[in-house]
C-alpha cells in the first residue's frame, strides 16, 4: 500500500511519517463528532477514539445514559463501545498530544456580523482548533477537515499548522466531509453511499489518504471510497446539499402552481419521480427545509460565488433559500385566510417543532417559522412535539431575529404534554414535523376538542385527508385544493366504478 501497512495489532504503520496510527481524537462533541467517532470506535476495535470538547455538560451527558442528542441506534453503539476504546473528555489537550490523527468536528455558523454576514460561515472554532493542535502537538498529526466549511479553508489550516510548526513536528490536512441526515445518522454512517477524502497529491498527502482510507475499510467498500483534491472534497459537500435543497424548493414552487391550478402536488412529484434520469428523492412538497445543513450551506454556496464575481450563480443558489421562506409565509398566510382573516387571540396547535422527525433539533425548522407569523398575528398557540424539550422551544422563540417582543412569548406559547391536550379548544391543528405519531392519532376525539369550524393544515402532507374530512375537518394541505364536495364527488365517483 505504497508505505502504508497494518502493524499486525491493529494499528497500522505510516512509512513516511515514521509512526502507528492506533489513536483519533475528535475536536468537538456535538452531531457529527459524537455519533461519527461512535460508529469508527464500534467498526475499528483496536483504536482508541477520544471524543474531546469545552463544555462539561456535554461531555457529562455522553457519559450519561442520557446522550446530549437523540438519534435512532445511537445509544447501542455509544454503550457498546464506551470506556473499552470510547472515551468522552474535556482533555483537549490530551487528547490532541496522543492522537496520531485529529478530526476536526467543530461549529461553522453563518456569520451574524461584518463582511459576509448572513451568509458566509463564521470558521473562528475551526481556527481556534488549529491554533490549538499547534499550540500543543509534540509530533506529526494527519489533520481531517470534517466540519462543513468553505472552499480552500483546508488551505487556512494548513498556513496556521505551518507558520506555528516545531522541529520535527510535520502535519498534513486531508478533508473528509460528512453527509449525514438527522433521524438516520447511523444508518447513514453505517452504510454509506459514498466516503470522501480530499489531500494534497503528494507522498506524505497520498501516505494520509490512505490511512484514513484504510480506517474507513473496515467496514466500507473501497469503491465507496473516493478520493481527489482537497478543494474537490470541500466544494461537493456544499454541491450535494445545495443540490438537496434546490430539490426541495422545486417541488415546493410547483406546490403553488398546483394548489392555483388544481393540479395534485403528490401526483405530478411521483409522474416526475419515474424519470430515471430525476428519480423519486427529495420530491416530497412540505412547510418547508430545515436543519443545520441546508441553509447554511447554500448561503455559504451564494457567498463563494459573489466573492469569486459570479453574480448570476449567486443568485440561482440565493433563489433556492428565496422559495423556502416563500413558502413558509405562503402556508401560514393560508391558516389565517382560512381562519376568516384574523387569528388574533385564536388557538393554534402546531404539531411538531423538530425540522424533521426521529431527531430533537431545531435549527432552521419550519415550525420555528410558522409560529413566529401566528405569533406576529396575535394568535395563542400551543404546541406539543415528542422530543423538543420545553426549554428548546421557548429558546428557540424568544431569538431575537423570531420576535423583538421575547417577554411576550410565555404569554402566548404554550407547551403540551401530549397531542390531544395541544388540540383542546383550539381552532385549527397544523403539522409541521412529519412525526409517525401524528397518523395515529384519534382525531375523532381531536375534533371533538376543537372548537368548530374545526381546521387542520397539513404541512407535511401526512395525514389521510378524505378521512379527516369524514369526520368534519376543515383540511387544507400544501400544494392541493381540498374540499368537502369535491371529496365526496371524488369518492361517489370510486364507488360507482369500483
Amino acid at each position: 500500500m505504497n508505505g502504508v501497512c497494518s502493524n499486525g495489532s491493529g494499528g497500522m504503520y505510516l512509512s513516511q511519517w515514521k509512526m502507528t496510527l492506533s489513536k483519533i481524537c475528535c475536536i468537538g462533541a456535538g452531531y457529527v463528532g459524537g455519533p461519527s467517532c461512535a460508529v469508527i470506535a464500534q467498526k475499528c476495535p483496536d483504536l482508541t477514539v477520544t471524543v474531546v470538547d469545552l463544555s462539561a455538560h456535554r461531555i457529562d451527558q455522553w457519559n450519561s445514559d442520557t446522550l446530549p442528542i437523540f438519534e435512532p441506534r445511537l445509544d447501542e453503539v455509544v454503550k457498546a463501545c464506551r470506556g473499552k476504546n470510547l472515551f468522552f473528555s474535556t482533555d483537549i489537550d490530551k487528547g490532541i498530544r496522543e492522537a496520531e490523527l485529529i478530526f476536526i468536528c467543530v461549529n461553522t455558523p453563518t456569520k451574524t456580523f461584518g463582511w459576509g454576514k448572513g451568509r458566509a460561515a463564521d470558521l473562528k472554532y475551526i481556527e481556534s482548533a488549529a491554533r490549538r493542535i499547534a499550540e500543543v502537538a509534540q509530533n506529526s498529526k494527519i489533520v481531517v477537515e470534517k466540519s462543513t466549511v468553505p472552499v480552500k479553508a483546508a488551505e487556512s489550516i494548513s498556513n496556521i499548522l505551518s507558520a506555528n510548526v516545531k522541529p520535527g513536528v510535520k502535519y498534513q490536512v486531508l478533508s473528509n466531509p460528512e453527509f449525514l441526515a438527522e433521524g438516520t445518522a447511523i444508518t447513514d454512517l453505517l452504510n454509506p453511499d459514498r466516503v470522501l477524502i480530499g489531500g494534497e497529491p503528494t507522498g506524505e498527502g497520498s501516505e494520509a489518504v490512505k490511512a484514513l482510507s484504510w480506517i474507513y475499510e473496515h467496514w466500507v467498500p473501497k469503491e465507496n471510497i473516493i478520493t481527489m483534491n482537497t478543494w474537490s472534497s470541500e466544494l461537493s459537500k456544499l454541491a450535494a446539499n445545495a443540490f438537496l435543497a434546490q430539490r426541495i424548493s422545486s417541488i415546493n414552487a410547483m406546490s403553488a402552481i398546483c394548489e392555483a391550478t388544481g393540479a395534485d402536488v403528490d401526483e405530478v412529484a411521483h409522474a416526475v419521480g419515474t424519470d430515471s434520469r430525476i428519480g423519486p428523492k427529495f420530491l416530497k412538497a412540505s412547510v418547508g427545509f430545515g436543519g443545520s445543513c441546508f441553509k447554511k450551506d447554500v448561503l455559504n454556496m451564494v457567498y463563494l460565488c459573489e466573492c469569486l464575481n459570479l453574480p448570476e450563480v449567486a443568485a440561482y443558489w440565493q433563489q433556492v433559500i428565496d422559495i423556502n421562506e416563500y413558502q413558509r409565509r405562503r402556508f401560514t398566510m393560508r391558516i389565517v385566510q382560512s381562519l376568516f382573516n384574523t387569528i388574533t387571540n385564536k388557538r393554534i396547535t402546531v404539531l411538531g417543532f423538530a425540522f424533521k422527525k426521529n431527531t430533537a433539533d431545531t435549527r432552521e425548522s419550519a415550525a420555528i417559522h410558522v409560529c413566529k407569523y401566528l405569533l406576529d398575528e396575535g394568535a395563542h398557540v400551543q404546541i406539543y412535539d415528542p422530543k423538543v424539550p420545553r426549554d428548546q422551544i421557548m429558546s428557540d422563540l424568544t431569538m431575537a431575529e423570531i420576535t423583538d417582543q421575547p417577554e411576550r412569548v410565555p404569554e402566548l406559547v404554550t407547551i403540551c404534554p401530549n397531542a390531544y391536550e395541544a388540540a383542546e379548544k383550539s381552532h385549527a391543528l397544523v403539522i409541521c414535523t412529519e412525526w409517525d405519531e401524528f397518523q395515529t392519532l384519534d382525531y375523532q376525539r381531536i375534533y371533538d376538542k376543537m372548537l368548530k369550524p374545526a381546521f387542520i393544515f397539513d404541512g407535511r402532507l401526512l395525514l389521510d385527508h378524505q378521512q379527516l374530512m369524514d369526520i368534519g375537518f376543515k383540511v387544507e394541505t400544501i400544494g392541493k385544493r381540498l374540499n368537502r364536495d369535491q371529496a365526496k364527488l371524488v369518492r361517489t365517483h370510486a364507488n360507482s366504478t369500483s
